[in-house]
């Protein structure tokens, strides 16, 4: 067999024009579009890929970017300075903080420290237990949009086997909770997992989200499960590859996210959408 490729491209775009949609709406009803600002400190080139990405999806949508480029030797106290004024500032509706920050910088001060209303990334505490506690509100953008790949499928969840290999608070974490939303039976492995090969050979869906090139083997992948690549990498040779041997993975799944293509979109995507609902819920509460 071979499995049914989930398009991350084509179901971003789609996600996209129903924000744009509801701008249109917002514009319509008299009031403004939303406004998302974006603080990135240093200059790192991925980080600087990552926030053009957002800009250029900002103006696809018709939001109103504010791009905040900060000086690598910027203190922990202007951060939090500036974070305090764009918290205060009801015009901004969204607040992003790029990461990896440099070293020097605490990145869980700095998150916290965003009002959970306009923490559009949904990395706050607050958010984070709105989602434990089953009643999400600011969702994290990456497992929210892996929910809307597999949303596309039209599989029912419900009692699936789950593994997702990798515990971070950006994607790991969180993505246990969207499925165990979604009715999954839900196992996250991690660096002191025992037996990786075995957890993942038994799963219907497996999620993978680390960052180590083919971490996962395409021969463990169960016949006609589901595989959610999250990672991206890049070889010495510049190709870019996922976590997961896609070649063999792809002969054995019954759906798998191409990488690049896959997951990535969807995530900027998902901030979009982060950002549309969180200033329709301020407008709600002015």
């Amino acid at each position: 067999m071979s499995a049914q490729i989930i398009d991350g491209k084509k179901i971003a775009a789609e996600v996209r024009q129903k924000v744009a949609a509801g701008v249109q709406q917002r514009l319509n009803d008299g009031k403004k579009a939303p406004c998302l600002a974006v603080i990135l400190v240093g200059m790192d080139p991925a980080s600087q890929v990552y926030v053009r990405h957002k800009k250029n999806a900002c103006k696809e949508v018709g939001f109103e970017s504010r791009s905040y480029d900060l000086p690598i030797e910027t203190t922990q106290q202007a951060l939090l300075e500036l974070v305090d004024e764009l918290n205060e500032d009801a015009s901004c509706n969204g607040i992003l903080v790029q990461l990896p920050l440099p070293d020097h910088l605490d990145a869980n001060e700095i998150l916290e420290r965003i009002r959970p209303e306009k923490d559009v990334d949904g990395f706050h505490a607050f958010n984070l237990g709105r989602l434990a506690q089953r009643m999400p509100v600011l969702r994290p953008c990456t497992p929210k949009g892996v929910m809307t790949l597999l949303a596309s499928t039209q599989q029912d969840l419900h009692g699936m086997e789950a593994v997702v290999v990798g515990a971070s608070n950006i994607v790991g974490r969180p993505m246990g909770l969207e499925l165990l939303l979604a009715g999954c039976t839900v196992t996250t492995t991690h660096r002191f997992t025992r037996d990786l090969e075995a957890h993942v050979r038994r799963a219907d869906l497996v999620i993978v989200g680390v960052g180590i090139p083919n971490l996962v083997k395409g021969e463990w992948i169960k016949e006609g499960a589901t595989v959610i690549d999250v990672g991206i990498n890049r070889l010495d040779d510049g190709r870019l590859v996922g976590d997961v041997g896609f070649d063999e993975a792809e002969k054995r799944a019954g759906f798998i996210t191409p990488v690049p293509g896959g997951v990535g979109p969807m995530t900027v995507a998902t901030l979009m959408e982060n950002t549309l609902e969180a200033a329709n819920k301020q407008d709600a509460l002015t």
